[in-house]
């Protein structure tokens, strides 16, 4: 089922090729590798929450994770699919809203979000954050936020480290919070915060 505020993503990945789209690099977020590498997150259940073209998605794959993954557009996950298959990796591919999630409670071990949350709607923040916390097993599940920083300019969906504070902190604990600049597929660069936490033993759904 999927959120008609967020149609249009569908329409994005049909009309544009991936080389047009921005956040599509084809290859896997540094900030994820770091962190896979460096052995701070290890092969677990995992969901990748707006998955888009699943290039990381298809990375957990091979480093060993129990990958779900889900997006909105059904294009999408068809490219996903596509890549996860030339790989030769297993991976779930689920169409459906991230606002409201298809999942039962405390399935993942770590959730992984490459720019969903900026693009969640001022009015589904609530809701898409107690989603996040739902998924995640209690006192331990890891969620990585990658999202907008204010630094590339006001905009509704651009983020204070105080903004991700508020909004994260009644069911999350942050475990690293780090501010990084990154040039994306049209060439731009772009600025983004990325966020390491865990969910509270008795975080508040």
């Amino acid at each position: 089922m999927t959120n008609s505020g967020y149609k249009d993503w569908n329409r994005v990945y049909t009309e544009y090729t991936l080389e047009e789209l921005p956040w599509e690099l084809g290859k896997p977020r540094k900030i994820l590798v770091d962190l896979v590498e460096g052995s701070s997150i290890k092969p677990c259940k995992t969901l990748d929450i707006c998955c888009g073209a699943g290039t990381n998605t298809v990375y957990l794959a091979q480093r060993g994770f129990d990958v779900t993954a889900v997006d909105i557009s059904k294009q999408a996950i068809k490219y996903a699919g596509q890549k996860a298959r030339r790989a030769g990796v297993e991976i779930q591919f689920v169409l459906g809203s991230f606002v409201t999630l298809p999942f039962e409670d405390q399935r993942f071990d770590f959730v992984f979000d490459m720019g969903c949350f900026h693009h969640v709607l001022v009015e589904d923040r609530e809701k898409f954050i107690q989603g996040m916390c739902q998924v995640l097993k209690k006192g331990k599940g890891l969620y990585l936020l990658i999202c907008f920083s204010d630094r590339n300019g006001p905009a509704w969906n651009h983020f204070t480290k105080e903004h991700l504070a508020q909004y994260f902190s009644r069911r999350f604990k942050f475990l690293s919070l780090k501010h990084f600049g990154s040039v994306e597929g049209d060439g731009y660069l772009r600025y983004f915060h990325s966020v390491l936490m865990q969910r509270l033993e008795k975080a508040r759904i």
